[in-house]
């Protein structure tokens, strides 16, 4: 992945998704919210081990596989398949013929007036990475779809891009929002 110049970050987090461990908590050894240490504990035993995090996102910044998909002249051409190519029969074929991607239009006209901007979906959901109901630990893929793309490719692998991977004893649940900051600050 890093040899593609598409790399990651290991971000921390508090076990009970009060933070993540960035900005103005990067050295924080505990969560200001709820007092939970950053780091593990050893078994049978109330030391820490500070070389294990409690819990860890995983962050696949985006910008790099944007600009790969813009390298390419026929995907560059299929980013704008939605404005230039797209026929409208009446039939909800496509996310531009659905009213909430026309409230975007209308709401931020300069963002509609150009049709390279990218329309992005994101995606969750919790995977058991043994199979085993019983098994405290799960995954939480965060994918991102671009809708720019005509139909028969917008729900390709190759256009599904894994933004952040949230791993832990716990899913994120409502405290997703915490997990999604790095990708919003960097769509921003």
């Amino acid at each position: 992945f890093a040899a593609l110049g598409m790399g990651y970050e290991k971000i921390h987090a508090c076990p009970y998704d009060c933070i993540l461990y960035r900005k103005e908590y990067k050295d924080a050894t505990s969560c200001p919210t709820c007092g939970t240490s950053r780091w593990k504990l050893k078994k049978n035993s109330t030391e820490i081990r500070k070389e294990v995090s409690a819990k860890v996102l995983w962050y696949f910044p985006p910008i790099a596989r944007f600009r790969r998909m813009f390298q390419s002249a026929k995907i560059a051409k299929d980013l704008t398949w939605h404005a230039h190519e797209r026929d409208y029969d009446g039939t909800m074929c496509h996310p531009a013929d659905f009213p909430s991607w026309k409230l975007v239009d209308h709401k931020w006209p300069d963002f509609a007036a150009e049709p390279r901007n990218l329309r992005l979906a994101i995606s969750a959901d919790g995977i058991n990475p043994h199979s085993s109901l019983s098994s405290r630990y799960s995954y939480w893929p965060v994918i991102m779809i671009t809708y720019n793309l005509p139909p028969w490719l917008c729900m390709k692998r190759k256009f599904m891009m894994l933004s952040l991977l949230i791993l832990g004893p716990q899913q994120p649940g409502n405290d997703i929002d915490v997990y999604l900051a790095p990708l919003i600050d960097v769509l921003k």
